[in-house]
């Protein structure tokens, strides 16, 4: 068995950023919708199980991307994991109202394994592994054997694996578990995101000879209409 405990989306943090959750009908929800169908039909010679979500620049909106995208995936009815494995400033605990006491660092430590740390949400299919306890040394240890086991573990479980990662710009953890996953989102937020870090960022990600399935354009305003903001893939 893969689960804990349920834990109910029903704080205020929550309703703001699992839109797909709470609802699911909205255009915001249908974008990610869309996004998740670009992902699914990105490839043709290799299956995409492993994807990293992860930006530029902190507050742009990737962990909010990585939720939503994880929320919908499950609604398909597919076992869904999503791995916070920003392990210097991890939020989805938050997001999803978890106990972080044991989490991703855990596992690949050894601690404890993947059956009993990952938790059950309220929403049918979705797992979550929180971070854990800060480590000393996270690019030491994604880039160890234990990263490469957990993943080769987490494929077997299930259907598709979501990490939420630091920003590329800001330290090297992105691109080490770009080169591991089956492919990457890059995160952009409309008119904050200065194009030049973006392109550095897309650079990076091509140097860790990771796979760019795609990018997210992040708080793009809409003109006409009553919703303000989407969120789209191009």
């Amino acid at each position: 068995m893969l689960a804990l405990k349920k834990k109910k989306l029903n704080s205020k943090d929550s309703k703001r950023k699992l839109v797909t959750a709470i609802d699911p009908k909205s255009p915001i929800s249908e974008q990610y919708r869309t996004i998740r169908t670009n992902i699914q039909y990105s490839s043709v010679d290799k299956e995409i199980k492993a994807i990293m979500v992860t930006s530029s620049g902190p507050e742009e909106g990737k962990s909010t991307t990585a939720a939503n995208l994880a929320v919908t995936f499950a609604q398909l009815g597919q076992k869904v994991l999503l791995v916070d494995a920003d392990l210097r400033k991890p939020t989805v605990h938050h997001t999803f109202g978890l106990n972080n006491l044991f989490g991703f660092t855990s596992v690949l430590t050894k601690q404890r394994t993947l059956e009993k740390t990952v938790l059950e949400t309220e929403e049918k299919d979705l797992y979550i592994l929180t971070s854990g306890p800060i480590p000393p040394n996270p690019a030491e240890l994604l880039s160890s054997k234990s990263m490469e086991q957990f993943i080769e573990e987490a494929k077997s479980q299930f259907e598709y694996i979501i990490f939420d990662t630091p920003p590329l710009l800001a330290v090297a953890d992105p691109q080490i578990i770009a080169n591991q996953v089956d492919g990457s989102i890059l995160v952009v937020y409309s008119e904050k995101t200065i194009i030049d870090q973006a392109k550095k960022s897309k650079e990076l990600l091509e140097h860790a000879q990771g796979k760019l399935l795609g990018v997210v354009l992040n708080h793009k305003e809409i003109q006409n209409g009553d919703y303000y903001y989407y969120y789209g893939a191009k």
